[in-house]
């Protein structure tokens, strides 16, 4: 063998480990996904029939839309807690606004989606013409809409038609509207990291500064990668309008620490620049079966939290690592 073909050989085998490397975290989070779910199917029957696939599907849904915009932000390399008080305030504007005719209906819903990309929009706005931190601005925007929302709706209540609330539980085909819901984000994704809109993002997240030598304007990325956070956040309240009945002045802060926690358990990158929301949706379901598996093993509710701290843990160091790995090789 002539040293061409052993340089070429060490090559790909550089670029294979490199691979193996960079989808490490998602690979750890598969892994967790199907130890859970195992340990769930030996202790509770039926776990593995579309039914249940259905259940732990809607159950994660609102996760999953919430976290798509979070994935969005943190491939940016920003953050957005704004997204709770988005989806408590869509939820009290449903219920006290839908009534029952469809057209009001179908037009509120366009407003609550209008909201929350406007709002996103102008966060990122914010966070670029003033240089503040996406941290402090988010928060800030977080108790803004909790307000807004608490003004509107002071306790829980207001009421969605019941037809709506069908529309969250209608099957096709022996698969529930959630999973419906969630091969259209499949798909969404499929096509959005083809774009040259998503290697934009992730570029800048990698660097800025680069990002901004190389043309792209900072500004505008802010402005449609924090839209469509809010976007989605204003999504998910919708939907989780169909599972609650009616509307909720803060039960969107439930979401905002999962939403993280979901894509860096994925293997998105808190620095920006990696992952995908195929890791971010794995993410969701391992948070959403821990519940699940503290209820069959007739624990105490305490332990869901420190099993989820345990396993985003585990998800940081299996990130670290392979960041440290990379930065190795690259120099």
């Amino acid at each position: 063998m002539n040293s061409s073909s052993k340089q070429l050989q060490s090559a790909q085998s550089m670029n294979m480990q490199s691979r193996l490397l960079a989808h490490a975290p998602f690979l750890v989070a598969c892994s967790m996904l199907v130890v859970i779910v195992a340990i769930y199917g030996s202790l509770q029957t039926g776990v593995f029939t579309i039914d249940e696939i259905n259940l732990n599907t809607a159950a994660a849904m609102t996760l999953m839309l919430a976290a798509t915009g979070q994935t969005i932000v943190l491939l940016r390399g920003g953050i957005d807690l704004s997204i709770g008080g988005m989806i408590s305030l869509g939820t009290v504007i449903a219920a006290t606004r839908f009534g029952d005719d469809p057209a009001n209906i179908l037009l509120w819903s366009g407003i609550i989606l209008a909201i929350g990309f406007g709002i996103g929009a102008l966060t990122g706005l914010l966070i670029s013409v003033l240089r503040l931190q996406p941290f402090l601005v988010t928060l800030a925007g977080w108790s803004i809409l909790n307000g807004i929302a608490l003004m509107i709706l002071p306790t829980d209540g207001g009421k969605v038609p019941e037809w709506w609330i069908g529309s969250g539980y209608l099957e096709f085909l022996g698969l529930g509207t959630p999973v419906w819901i969630l091969l259209a984000l499949i798909v969404f994704w499929c096509w959005f990291r083809a774009t040259r809109l998503c290697t934009i993002i992730k570029a800048t997240g990698s660097s800025e500064k680069s990002a901004f030598l190389s043309g792209v304007s900072i500004t505008r990325i802010n402005i449609i990668t924090y839209g469509l956070s809010g976007f989605f956040a204003a999504l998910a309240s919708l939907y989780l309008t169909t599972q609650i009945g009616g509307g909720s002045p803060n039960i969107g802060t439930d979401y905002i620490l999962p939403s993280v926690a979901a894509a860096i358990i994925g293997g998105v990158s808190l620095f920006g620049g990696r992952g995908h929301l195929f890791g971010t949706i794995v993410g969701a379901y391992i948070l959403t079966l821990i519940g699940n598996l503290v209820f069959v093993l007739r624990v105490s509710s305490y332990w869901q939290p420190v099993m989820s701290g345990v396993i985003l843990l585990l998800a940081v160091l299996a990130s670290s690592y392979a960041e440290q790995k990379a930065r190795k090789r690259g120099s």
